[in-house]
């Protein structure tokens, strides 16, 4: 089994509120349509998620968040996710459509409803889940990242490779000349932010690549505007990226 993270920055103009990047995923999803093994696909919020978490000021840490903004990312999330959806569809792939609510509470997985996305992906069909708003209880909401949510899925599935498809070849050792790390061993790798983030960008998701690592799991980056190095990389041919290697591949 293989868990495909979407970023939000490969998946729409995150510097244009509300904009997919439609003919982007596309071209993802035709890749992926070479992918002959169960797979899990989560996605991020990006310019739809993300804008207006800071536009309501709301972070991943549960407090009392506007409610109206708490609706509002709430259905910009759906909206992306339908888009996302009906890519998949439109290519002949079997999307399912799984939002966080139906195997989060509070802030905790459900290990059993994690277990069942893993039969779901077994079955023919592809478990689509994303970034959310969610609620904590007591009148408290909060964000939560799809790069959390893999590393949830990761943990109780123990899949065999874990993709982040981002808008970047993968982990640059220097900014200025784009060196790229082709594996990360404990370098000290240089990160752009992206003002519009509210869930911690390419620093969150180095931290839980590195965690799903430690678990013995292999995680690579991947530069989702040139698809075919997803499919290179679950094939294990010579891939263009960043290798998080598991523990156990050590």
């Amino acid at each position: 089994m293989i868990i495909i993270k979407l970023g939000g920055s490969i998946i729409t103009n995150k510097e244009k509120p509300i904009s997919p990047r439609k003919k982007v995923v596309e071209n993802i999803v035709k890749n992926l349509k070479k992918i002959n093994e169960p797979m899990i696909v989560v996605h991020g919020g990006g310019s739809y998620g993300h804008y207006w978490s800071v536009k309501y000021d709301m972070h991943t840490k549960p407090k009392k968040y506007d409610m109206h903004g708490v609706a509002i990312v709430k259905n910009s999330m759906i909206e992306l996710n339908k888009i996302i959806l009906d890519i998949f569809t439109k290519n002949k792939l079997n999307p399912y459509s799984i939002p966080p609510t139906d195997f989060i509470s509070g802030n905790k997985p459900i290990i059993k409803k994690i277990k069942e996305i893993g039969n779901i992906a077994k079955s023919g069909l592809i478990p689509v889940t994303y970034g959310d708003v969610l609620w904590y209880g007591n009148k408290k909401t909060y964000i939560l990242s799809g790069d959390k949510i893999t590393t949830y899925l990761s943990k109780i599935l123990k899949p065999r490779l874990i993709i982040f498809v981002l808008n970047e070849d993968g982990v640059y050792s220097d900014l200025k000349t784009k060196k790229l790390i082709y594996e990360l061993k404990g370098e000290n790798p240089k990160i752009s932010e992206n003002k519009m983030d509210v869930t911690g960008g390419m620093t969150r998701k180095i931290e839980e690549a590195t965690n799903i690592a430690k678990l013995g799991m292999n995680v690579f980056f991947v530069n989702g505007n040139k698809p075919e190095r997803i499919v290179k990389a679950i094939k294990n041919k010579k891939y263009e990226g960043t290798l998080f290697r598991g523990k156990r591949n050590v």
